[in-house]
């Protein structure tokens, strides 16, 4: 059935064709009421006589009109038989496209799917002719929710029923098996349009349909152009739809930060800047909290810049207490600006001095004086960090009008200062941190702070094995969700609910909506969610590259953090870059000797390089400054059983016991040995205990041959991670 020019639909008068696929026909038409050009889709006469496709595609059309974004087409009436939508000037996308435009436009696509699938909208036969690009290069997509209903070609995949699920060169691998879909779905064609953009070519090429869903299923596509956006491709083609990106919002900040580089240029450089501790000038020592919380409030100020680089507290107040000159200070942190200043209170008046000084030649760009009541802190550190964007001539993200700010109470804050200062000491193992923020939270129940900061402490505490994760998850899950219920406009709480989600649930895409929230912090994003977001997604995942560059930033934000770096070598030992991994590592030994993790990731990547006199020397000197650590005396001994030394190492595994701490280290000594039989008892008690570890070496080489064992299949479903 074809229409000829002057044809009248309803309100609607027919001007050209526009070309015909399988939902019908596609004419340009006037809207004789509004004066304006909309293109009207005619179903298929079979689709029109049909009141169950009919109801079907009403409902689509209702779902589909609900989406207002400016990259998605527009849907502006429904007629028996017909759509009517906006029309749009220009053409669909043209493979190849250059790099910097084909960025830009996945940028847009991603957005747009972003939005529909927040709507519960699926796409579903996402493809380069459902794209339109416009005569202002702007990406519109068409067709939303229809797929199902387009009526095949020599290119499209059919149901049973006649009912199309997808266009062949782009269905993802559950499409093409019949098997439920879920976004993710969307994410797989995502990552064919997008290879396609840059390559010019498809991601998955035959000249038969069975060939092209061999393919999809069994093969990898070759390298993309744009060795930048590679990973990210072959992230979003990844076979299992776990070990893709979960959500379209986590893959659209993973774009921007691609993109991020490309706009600032080659040679544009952020400014950056150290805020050292305060001194304590008051009469009475243990005001040392109050001066290092102000240092700390100014810190966390200025990382809501976006175009400065803030380190991060660990690493400037590795200078607390010492009388370096700035610019050697500033040399070791890699900042061209420092802070510094003093604080003095006496009873309920405070005297706060500031000077920001500039590395290079040490001249004082900016300096300031404060003698006020106490009451005034929270209007000294906004004036201290103003002062301080002004001179470095960047902006400070201005508070929004329309959200009201929480003030707390001065007592509350005080309490939170305190609780601060002790949980900061990783060492303290009375907890002093929970008194003073459970404290702070009954002396201002509205206070988001002090459950983000319990939280975060009981996190850390984790980490440094002072408490177990199986009974303390709960606990930070309950405080990020009340930091967020009383502060949703904090984002930074979702990186703990996405570590529990990972460490705790095994709730793969839970963790990764999470995690893409806390990311979408942008530079504020701090060094721990960076570190979390790496060791507790990305590692158990399999997506190395991508965790090695997560680190990087936190060492970045943190160098002299020597943990961070010790966690970076572990992540490129296990990306297998050995080399690297090394010198990371004693990167951080130079940083702090006494640290135990830079040894033990050094054991870990002479291993897996077959050097094992020196895996056992590093080993051992872990060993010397951690004698209660599980997991550095299965490693150690592991190795020791391995160069004949089996005495020796069933005296070391002798006194772990039966309870090691962590439990995960008998699993790692059992594997080294090669007794998969016991290792894997072992390492289904450290899943049950929740330990991260499990999570952390699942994928490492360090595995590789228990991985080929009868048991993983079983213990990689316990963490849902993929066989």
């Amino acid at each position: 059935m074809s229409f000829a020019p002057g044809t009248k639909l309803g309100p609607y008068e027919v001007v050209s064709p526009l070309g015909a696929g399988g939902m019908g026909e596609v004419y340009r038409a006037r809207d004789t009421r509004l004066g304006r050009d909309v293109a009207i889709k005619v179903l298929p006469e079979g689709f029109a006589s049909d009141p169950g496709r009919i109801h079907r595609f009403q409902q689509e059309a209702f779902a589909i009109a609900a989406l207002n974004h400016p990259h998605i087409c527009q849907l502006y009436d429904v007629g028996p038989n017909y759509l009517v939508m906006e029309y749009i000037e220009g053409k669909p996308l043209r493979c190849p496209v250059p790099a910097d435009e084909a960025l830009r436009l996945a940028i847009q696509i991603v957005s747009a799917l972003e939005e529909a699938h927040s709507k519960g909208i699926i796409h579903r036969d996402l493809k380069p002719g459902n794209i339109m690009v416009s005569t202002r290069s702007c990406v519109k997509l068409l067709d939303f929710g229809l797929a199902r209903f387009v009526r095949t070609d020599a290119d499209a995949t059919q149901s049973h029923d006649g009912l199309i699920v997808g266009t062949c060169g782009y269905m993802s691998p559950e499409q093409a098996t019949g098997s439920a879909a879920d976004q993710r779905s969307d994410i797989f064609s995502f990552g064919a349009v997008l290879y396609e953009m840059l390559s010019g070519t498809r991601a998955f090429c035959g000249s038969t349909i069975p060939q092209v869903i061999s393919e999809i299923l069994h093969h990898e596509p070759p390298p993309s152009p744009l060795p930048t956006l590679d990973p990210l491709i072959r992230r979003c083609l990844s076979k299992q739809p776990t070990q893709r990106f979960q959500t379209m919002t986590e893959l659209r900040v993973a774009l921007e930060r691609v993109a991020r580089p490309a706009a600032a240029g080659p040679t544009e450089q952020r400014p950056s800047i150290a805020v050292l501790p305060f001194a304590n000038r008051s009469a009475a020592p243990e005001d040392e909290y109050f001066s290092d919380g102000l240092a700390d409030e100014i810190t966390n100020a200025l990382m809501q810049v976006p175009r400065l680089r803030v380190i991060a507290r660990t690493s400037a107040f590795a200078f607390k207490g010492k009388t370096d000159d700035v610019r050697r200070i500033a040399d070791a942190l890699g900042v061209e600006n420092v802070l510094e200043g003093s604080v003095r209170r006496a009873g309920n008046r405070v005297r706060v001095i500031a000077q920001l000084i500039t590395a290079a030649d040490g001249t004082q760009l900016w300096s300031g004086r404060y003698d006020k009541e106490l009451a005034d802190i929270f209007a000294i550190q906004d004036d201290i960090a103003q002062a301080i964007v002004t001179a470095l001539r960047v902006t400070l993200v201005a508070k929004r009008a329309d959200i009201k700010q929480h003030v707390p109470n001065l007592a509350a804050y005080e309490a939170l200062l305190k609780g601060r200062h002790h949980a900061l000491r990783l060492h303290d193992r009375h907890e002093k941190f929970k008194t003073h923020f459970e404290q702070a939270m009954v002396l201002d129940p509205d206070y988001a702070e002090p459950h983000a900061n319990l939280g975060l402490a009981y996190f850390l505490s984790v980490m440094v094995g002072a408490r177990s994760l199986r009974e303390t998850m709960p606990l930070i899950r309950a405080e990020a969700l009340q930091a967020l219920k009383l502060d949703p406009y904090n984002l930074s709480p979702h990186f703990l609910l996405g570590s529990a989600a990972a460490s705790y649930e095994y709730d793969w895409k839970k963790a990764a909506d999470h995690f893409a929230i806390a990311m979408a912090n942008g530079l504020s994003v701090s060094s721990e969610t960076h570190w979390a977001y790496a060791s507790l997604y990305l590692q158990p995942l399999g997506h190395f590259q991508e965790a090695v560059s997560e680190m990087e930033r936190a060492v970045e934000l943190d160098p002299l953090n020597a943990l961070w770096r010790g966690v970076l070598a572990s992540h490129l030992t296990h990306a297998q870059l050995y080399d690297r991994a090394i010198e990371q590592a004693k990167q951080a030994l130079e940083i702090d000797p006494t640290n135990f993790v830079p040894f033990l990731i050094l054991g870990e990547a002479y291993i897996t390089s077959g050097r094992w006199a020196e895996a056992i020397e590093a080993l051992e000197n872990a060993h010397r400054i951690v004698p209660y650590d599980g997991l550095v005396n299965g490693i150690m001994a592991g190795a020791l059983a391995r160069v004949g030394e089996k005495l020796q190492a069933e005296g070391v595994i002798g006194q772990m016991g039966e309870r090691p701490r962590p439990i995960f280290g008998r699993a790692m000594y059992h594997i080294i040995c090669g007794d998969f039989d016991e290792a894997a008892d072992w390492y289904e008690r450290a899943i049950e205990e929740r330990e991260p570890f499990a999570l952390i070496f699942a994928p490492a080489p360090l595995n590789s041959d228990f991985r080929q064992s009868q048991h993983w299949s079983r213990l990689a479903k316990m963490m849902n991670l993929a066989k």
